[in-house]
């Protein structure tokens, strides 16, 4: 019988609300005392970087669907209306408690570390001559001041940059014409928010930075001499940043795509940060000017857009503030092999990405490129960055007149003007570049080779849960998986004839594949799991995602725990679900991981009657992945590779250092030991690479899932009083 649920308990958690509670555990690492303090910095960035994409992207599509008149409530049952008010108070939250962060905790810190954010009032005489030559020499060129008064209106301001607004009046006669307030944009893109200053002769080992609207500030007066001036302070505006491209293939996409990041700076205001102390008759023109409501004002103390901390970071040279460099370990196979077409047959290579390094991926690329036994290599690219290695490959194996087809994602959002650099590259080589298919995203990571050998052509796979891009690879937790299974090679070019040539693919070996038969898929096996918790056999999944928000998936699996399905989910980001509710979720427990390298690889387990399907997949369990993007799920076959996974997922769900687990209201508490020695899962992980043999006789074979009371009991305990709030 179906548990009732008051209209205050909806099943779904709203999933706007429910990102804002994971950009909350980022923000614990940054006030974490056992965080290296650098690393600490870094976390604040990475909140606020966070929280501009969501302003751009989650908060101005609400904006548009209360502009449409969308009145209706969503799965979790609140309306646009309501959905924006709960995350307007719940972003206010979590931006006074950045700013509280940073002031009480972290500057002084730094300070006491020697890494000296230097105000204007207390900047030495020889720092003031030194800062007055760097804007004469430096800034001035690239300062852009915009006047307001009738010839001039209300300038545009791009979104994401930082601005001076000022209050002038003149001081003495002139014949131009006078202006009372000016706006000066600073380029923080091209000269660093940080500005660096000399060592002050007393201490050299110190680091000192102004900040560079502190240095504008300063210098002012000498901009704008003749003038008084009566204020002065940073402003930033975020902007609607989706971009909408009509259903066009092609060129006339590729062109659509750039057209759109053009209008990317021009969208609609949706928020604006502004220091504290603003005039309010400065602040009144803002709103008015950029038609803001009282709920889109962030204001602040002393500091606006913490992601320029980036910058900070990689400025200070202090190693013993940051964590230690971690080696990429070798991938054994690839060590021991002549090439990497011999390492593959003689057997599935499972990489574990930043763990192992992503050079096995590179080159595999690379050496196909230049081998002259390939004949082809087809792959998708979503997201690639500006220097890419494997771009550069494929750019070489067409010119070698080989065989290339790219399925370059256009519209993978906010990396489109490097995709399309690629894309044109490319094209310019002859290689066949295509951009996927009308109203569909491509967004998953495969890589086929097709290479003639003694006993006819074999094909070589490698496919991924991450994007082939090396920056992130450095950063992301992912898997990528090497085979020349015939059967993988055969259903890796069914998906390349439907990327490429609209051809439908036939029923596939292994791979199951978005939109056409991946969420049935699921759905079979979580049912399949029911049944047998049904009969009495043991009945387990164990998911591993990034965002878990699909209403049909999320109703499955209340269902199997209903059955007596002992389901846990390590889900980094938005998780809809409500896990250990009475008669809905009790047999559900839900975990999150936030340390150093962010969380990536998707892994589905399900048990099987004690025969366990293993998938590693390029898809979160959300309807645009399902519905509305090419996505792929792929096996681990070889039984040992399958050891490697269950090992992987024990040690997450065994993490007692950087794991927090979800409660029924979607908030998240960090877990703390048991009895038992602390676990830190990436820590765990790398260790299993460098000393497998010794690891693994510490670590559980398979990952033992359990109810909450139970798990909680045995494994860890939420620590008392620590909830995540601001």
């Amino acid at each position: 019988m179906e548990p009732s649920q008051s209209s205050q308990s909806p099943r779904l958690i709203n999933r706007e609300l429910s990102w804002l509670e994971f950009n909350q555990r980022v923000l614990e690492e940054a006030r974490d005392p056992s965080v290296l303090l650098l690393e600490r910095v870094k976390f604040l960035a990475i909140v606020s970087s966070n929280l501009d994409e969501f302003f751009m992207v989650r908060v101005a599509g609400l904006k548009r669907q209360l502009a449409a008149g969308e009145t209706s409530g969503g799965p979790d049952g609140l309306t646009p209306s309501e959905t924006l008010a709960a995350v307007s108070r719940r972003a206010h939250e979590l931006s006074t408690a950045q700013h509280r962060c940073w002031i009480e905790e972290l500057q002084p810190a730094l300070e006491h570390e020697g890494v000296v954010i230097v105000s204007p009032g207390d900047a030495t005489a020889a720092e003031r001559e030194h800062l007055a030559q760097y804007v004469r020499r430096t800034l001035l060129p690239v300062l852009t001041p915009l006047a307001i008064d009738p010839g001039h209106p209300f300038p545009y301001l791009a979104n994401g940059s930082l601005c001076l607004v000022a209050s002038i009046r003149s001081s003495t006669p002139s014949p131009l014409p006078p202006t009372r307030l000016v706006v000066v944009h600073l380029p923080t893109g091209v000269v660093p928010r940080f500005v660096p200053l000399p060592p002050l002769a007393s201490d050299s080992g110190t680091h000192r930075f102004m900040r560079l609207e502190d240095v504008v500030s300063l210098e002012l007066p000498w901009l704008y001499h003749g003038y008084d001036i009566d204020s002065c302070h940073a402003i930033r505006v975020t902007r609607d940043a989706e971009i909408t491209v009509e259903s066009v293939q092609g060129e006339d996409l590729l062109t659509a795509v750039e057209s759109s990041l053009r209008d990317r700076r021009m969208g609609d205001a949706v928020r604006l940060q502004y220091d504290a102390d603003l005039p309010q008759h400065v602040l009144s023109l803002l709103v008015e000017s950029l038609e803001l409501g009282g709920d889109d004002l962030y204001p602040g103390a002393g500091f606006t857009a913490f992601a320029d901390l980036f910058q900070l970071y990689g400025a200070v040279d202090a190693p013993l503030l940051k964590d230690a460099p971690k080696t990429p370990r070798p991938v054994p196979a690839f060590e021991a092999a002549p090439d990497v077409w011999s390492a593959i047959r003689a057997g599935d290579v499972l990489v574990q990405h930043p763990y192992q390094s992503f050079d096995a991926v590179t080159r595999f690329v690379e050496e196909a490129a230049v081998d002259p036994k390939v004949l082809a290599i087809k792959m998708t690219l979503y997201r690639v960055n500006a220097t890419s290695p494997i771009a550069l490959a494929l750019t070489k194996a067409a010119e070698h007149g080989k065989e290339v087809a790219v399925l370059v994602e256009l519209k993978a959002r906010f990396d489109e003007a490097a995709n399309i650099r690629w894309a044109r590259a490319l094209e310019a080589v002859g290689a066949h570049v295509v951009y996927g298919l009308p109203n569909y995203k491509t967004h998953c990571k495969a890589c086929l080779v097709v290479r003639q050998e003694a006993d006819g052509v074999r094909r070589y796979c490698h496919l991924g849960t991450g994007n082939y891009n090396a920056k992130t690879a450095a950063l992301y937790t992912d898997f990528g998986l090497f085979t020349c299974r015939q059967s993988f090679g055969e259903d890796l070019t069914e998906v390349f004839n439907l990327l490429t040539g609209y051809m439908r693919p036939r029923p596939m070996h292994h791979l199951l594949m978005a939109p056409t038969g991946l969420r049935s898929a699921l759905v079979d096996r979580i049912r399949r799991e029911a049944d047998h918790a049904r009969a009495g056999r043991a009945a387990r999944v164990v998911l591993k995602l990034n965002s878990l928000v699909d209403p049909a998936l999320i109703e499955e699996l209340y269902a199997a725990s209903r059955a007596g399905v002992d389901v846990a989910l390590i889900v980094r980001g938005i998780c809809c679900l409500r896990p250990s509710v009475p008669g809905l979720s009790e047999r559900i427990v839900a975990r999150s991981i936030v340390d150093r390298y962010l969380e990536h690889a998707r892994v589905y387990s399900f048990d099987n009657g004690g025969e366990p399907e293993i998938f590693l997949a390029s898809a979160d369990w959300m309807p645009r992945n399902l519905d509305h993007r090419i996505e792929l799920a792929f096996p681990i076959v070889d039984p040992a590779l399958k050891q490697v996974v269950l090992e992987f997922l024990c040690v997450q769900l065994a993490d007692t250092v950087k794991a927090r687990q979800f409660d029924a209201d979607g908030r998240s508490a960090r877990l703390v030991p048991a009895g038992r020695h602390p676990i830190r899962a990436q820590e765990k992980a790398y260790e299993l690479l460098v000393l497998p043999e010794v690891v693994a006789r510490e670590a559980p074979v398979a990952p033992e899932v359990k109810p909450r009371a139970a798990f909680a009991h045995e494994h860890s305990a939420p620590r008392a009083g620590h909830h995540a709030t601001p």
